[in-house]
């Protein structure tokens, strides 16, 4: 099944982060937790997390492209296995 996780809200009223750099690529299969990209925001630089084990179908976005929050940004294919999906997070049909 294909899941879409977007841009997650970097808090504090931040909008949207730009990409710096991508830690994986398609077809890369990723744990839970491991680091996908490195986003830039204007507070910090952050690596966001994977919310699930799985494999990588497509990136959205690439270096040095700003990225809105709600925003796609990464694919995966992961395993039937039920996961809740939280806000960013979307089921692909």
């Amino acid at each position: 099944m294909e899941r879409v996780f977007v841009m997650p809200d970097l808090g504090e009223g931040l909008e949207e982060g730009r990409i710096v750099e991508w830690l994986i690529g398609e077809g890369d299969d990723v744990a839970l937790n491991q680091p996908l990209v490195e986003v830039e925001t204007a507070k910090a630089a952050v690596e966001i997390p994977s919310p699930f084990a799985g494999t990588i179908v497509a990136l959205h976005g690439s270096v040095d492209v700003e990225v809105a929050v709600g925003a796609p940004l990464v694919t995966f294919e992961v395993d039937g296995a039920a996961e809740t999906p939280s806000p960013t997070m979307r089921q692909v049909a």
